[in-house]
């Protein structure tokens, strides 16, 4: 088991794995899943047990490499397997999982996360905790692996899940669909979402598509008709687009907040308006396909590596828009927060405070202040160096300071000192 105070009693360091194949069958009517789980995975050490997360779905078969496990029991969330021999160190070998029940959001130390029931249909929304609550898992977010989602529905219903949809196929009881995702990706990430949708996709390079409520076209306008627009302008600053397409799923339901999965994000209908705060947030779920889904971080107290990044892509694109500059940004942010408590460390807010909105205003003004300090051009430059040098891999902050100095010199330690590692909140950065 991971020792991690921000998503305790999660994962297993013990093995991981490199492919999920998840085949479900789901009643929107009874919130009813049933579930078969093929896992890929190495050892990481000689196993005679291991464990994976799985909330409230019973298991009612397991198998280790074709054979019944010699022992299988659930508690406290978790599945603990006994292969029937031991997995020696460095050996692949595959799980295979059936389960069923009715998934439930899991409860965290921030909140309830995972698979939940809308008026009519289902978001799939589990950061950081909630891939328990429909698949059982590795769950660090570390331990990225390559997936297939494979899920029969009503066929009055639309699935969109992460990656390439291979094949949808109408059968007698729903209609099937196949979304393969091989880029890594983070438990955390995978996501399904199910709703009475249409389409819409723009001409561009990279498809950029928008699903919206069946009959209601108008959902899809708004900010999210500059989508494209937004991607090309986050291309030139970020580097490539690192995944296959982008689509914005927008419910019938209102949600309190927007949430990003791997290649895809998902906002309530009540974002589907022109005015700049809703802009903003487009944006910023976009801006977490680079930071946060294909250069993710390995643990949970580096949470501003996403939000801080994708918080100050907000005022990038206010400023390549023809609003206000990202200064303007900075110089309001910095006041509101500087009448606020100083209470919490950007580097390690702690599993309370991790998505405050003073993590995700703080990681952004350190992102200006370094910008101030070594200018556009090396600014860019390590922000392109960054997605490329880690697509679709795991980082810490210890490793964006290290890039860093590499681009701009080592006196740039010292902005990252003041910004990370001191609670009171450091000056605002003057160009």
């Amino acid at each position: 088991m991971q020792d991690d105070r921000y998503v305790p009693d999660h994962g297993d360091l013990s093995y991981d794995v490199t492919h999920y194949d998840l085949q479900l069958d789901y009643s929107v009517e009874s919130n009813r899943l049933s579930g078969r789980a093929t896992i890929t995975a190495i050892a990481a050490s000689d196993l005679d047990e291991l464990e994976l997360d799985l909330y409230r779905l019973r298991a009612s078969k397991v198998s280790v490499d074709g054979a019944p496990a010699a022992k299988y029991t659930q508690r406290k969330n978790r599945l603990v397997v006994r292969p029937r021999s031991t997995v020696a160190a460095g050996d692949t070998f595959t799980l295979v999982v059936a389960y069923a029940g009715s998934p439930q959001p899991m409860p965290g130390l921030d909140g309830d996360a995972g698979w939940e029931e809308l008026a009519d249909g289902v978001i799939v929304a589990s950061q950081p905790h909630g891939a328990p609550s429909w698949f059982p898992c590795n769950d660090r977010p570390a331990n990225k692996a390559t997936y297939a989602i494979e899920i029969t529905a009503p066929s009055n219903y639309r699935v969109v899940a992460n990656g390439v949809l291979e094949s949808k196929r109408r059968r007698s009881a729903g209609t099937t669909w196949r979304h393969v995702e091989e880029a890594p990706m983070a438990t955390y990430l995978a996501t399904v979402q199910i709703g009475r949708y249409d389409v819409v996709e723009t001409d561009s390079d990279v498809p950029v598509r928008t699903v919206y409520p069946a009959g209601k076209k108008a959902t899809s306008g708004g900010p999210f008709a500059r989508q494209d627009e937004m991607l090309a302008t986050f291309e030139r600053l970020f580097g490539p687009y690192p995944f296959a397409a982008y689509t914005a799923v927008i419910t019938a339901d209102e949600l309190d907040i927007p949430l990003e999965a791997q290649g895809l994000a998902v906002f309530g209908s009540n974002f589907a308006t022109d005015e700049w705060d809703s802009e903003r947030l487009v944006a910023h779920e976009l801006a977490h396909q680079w930071f946060g889904n294909s250069v993710t971080l390995a643990g949970w107290r580096d949470i501003w590596l996403h939000e801080g990044f994708a918080c100050y892509a907000e005022w990038l694109w206010s400023e390549e828009s023809g609003r206000e500059p990202a200064a303007d940004h900075a110089r309001l942010h910095w006041d509101r927060l500087a009448g606020l408590d100083q209470d919490f460390l950007l580097g390690d807010p702690g599993p309370d405070l991790m998505f405050d909105d003073r993590v995700y205003k703080r990681g952004a003004l350190l992102l200006h202040a370094l910008r101030t300090e070594v200018g556009d051009d090396r600014f860019f430059d390590v922000l392109r160096a960054w997605t490329e040098r880690h697509a679709h891999g795991s980082v810490s902050t210890d490793d964006f300071i290290a890039l860093a100095g590499e681009v701009c010199g080592a006196s740039v330690g010292g902005v990252f000192d003041v910004w990370l590692r001191e609670v009171s909140l450091p000056a605002m950065p003057e160009s």
